[in-house]
């Protein structure tokens, strides 16, 4: 009788557990899998036969870091480990937790391994938003296989993980999801009816539309589904429509970050675009960068520069047309500036193109590192002072436009002796 009121006061407790979570935790964070039957994407790791699979189903976890866009199953994937395995499975967020809580867990994680030779695991999220300390204080408990490190970041590794912890890792790259699989993951929380969305109806082409707008973020398109159908219950319905949806998907949801690989990345694309000529691409990427929150004022600055370095003398009025956008966008600010910044991108895009002033000005910077200071020829200085004029300063010096007009021979050169056969500017560049 005992046991069974203890097995009955225990389903209690669970059911109660479960009641709560569906109460306060967020769809997405109920909805996560925990087993590897239940993950949705990345089958190119996690798939039939892929080594990272089999060494996740072996409890053979090696230090590892995850990388892949927002919404992907980075954190997902960890907890399955955590599920998976029989290490000690630690997790630690970037943002909140320090090198105190690391000393401690490492501590622990070493009286572990030397009494009961169990390992453990450490999972940190958005590991690149530690520093090189705190990241170099992993190093020695890694290597010494104190702890197995699994990290998760949406920024590329190279840039953001120090080289030598990143040498003691995999790195497996996650994919943006496709719309299918984000859908499929809506339709698993609307068909689960204990931590889903059991008793609500949405039709398939909004299931899709809802998938497509979340740009493969799965946590996106569970945040938007949730928020529609709570408005909707409050007005008394269970049928979600895809005006629900779009009033829950307040902006596209872009993937950018203003510091990031992203932000770099489609920053080359939109000058590459306007090298290329195409002033389509041109005014694509600059969209990108505009509708995902980009400073209008760096993107007038990146035109600016481009009107010199891409088109220089091949039109000259690149550069004001440029200078003159930058002023615009100053003046009247986002969103207004939108059309502005599009107008000097298509033009610069179709401008005739020539880089000759960028390679002249390259040319002189490596004669400069490879010569140093050369003196100012005599003739080409400044004598205002007897002293300098008794010392041959601007001695034999020719006023080109008098001389031009008197018909002289102009055997005057510029450039110091030592470099005076340098040719920087190539006018057919």
């Amino acid at each position: 009788m005992a046991i069974q009121q203890a097995d009955s006061s225990d389903d209690l407790f669970a059911a109660r557990g479960i009641e709560e979570k569906k109460q306060f935790a967020p769809l997405a964070d109920r909805m996560r899998p925990s087993t590897l039957a239940e993950f949705f994407g990345q089958t190119h790791l996690v798939g039939e036969g892929t080594s990272l699979r089999q060494v996740l189903e072996a409890d053979a976890v090696p230090s590892m870091i995850l990388w892949g866009p927002p919404g992907s199953g980075k954190t997902t994937l960890a907890r399955i480990v955590a599920h998976m395995t029989g290490s000690t499975f630690i997790s630690f967020h970037a943002v909140t937790e320090g090198v105190a809580a690391l000393r401690k867990v490492i501590a622990e994680a070493a009286e572990r391994l030397n009494l009961y030779h169990s390992r453990t695991i450490l999972f940190i999220d958005e590991i690149h938003r530690w520093s090189k300390a705190q990241q170099d204080a992993l190093l020695p408990h890694v290597e010494n296989g104190t702890i197995t490190l699994i990290g998760a970041t949406t920024e590329n590794p190279s840039f953001e993980v120090v080289s030598a912890l990143l040498s003691r890792c995999r790195v497996f790259t996650f994919q943006k999801l496709t719309t299918d699989e984000v859908a499929a993951i809506i339709h698993r929380a609307l068909s689960d009816r204990t931590m889903g969305l059991g008793n609500i109806r949405v039709a398939a082409p909004t299931v899709l539309f809802l998938a497509a707008a979340a740009d493969g973020d799965a946590r996106v398109a569970l945040n938007a589904l949730e928020f529609a159908v709570k408005a909707a219950v409050r007005q008394g319905r269970m049928d979600i429509t895809k005006e629900d949806i779009i009033q829950a998907l307040s902006s596209p949801q872009l993937p950018y970050d203003k510091n990031g690989e992203e932000h770099h990345n489609i920053i080359s694309a939109l000058h590459k675009s306007m090298r290329g000529s195409d002033a389509n691409a041109s005014l694509y990427w600059l969209g990108r960068m505009l509708e995902a929150g980009e400073d209008p004022l760096y993107v007038a600055r990146r035109l600016v520069r481009f009107a010199s370095e891409d088109i220089g003398l091949a039109d000259p009025n690149a550069l004001v047309v440029a200078v003159a956008g930058f002023q615009a966008t100053h003046v009247i600010g986002m969103p207004e500036a939108n059309v502005v910044l599009a107008e000097v991108a298509a033009y610069l895009a179709r401008a005739p193109k020539s880089n000759a002033v960028y390679t002249a000005y390259g040319a002189v910077q490596e004669a400069i590192r490879d010569t140093g200071a050369l003196p100012v020829p005599l003739h080409l200085r400044n004598a205002p002072t007897a002293l300098m004029r008794e010392l041959n300063y601007g001695k034999g010096y020719q006023y080109t436009p008098e001389a031009k007009k008197r018909g002289e021979a102009l055997a005057q050169t510029y450039l110091p002796d030592e470099i005076s056969d340098h040719e920087f500017f190539k006018a057919d560049a």
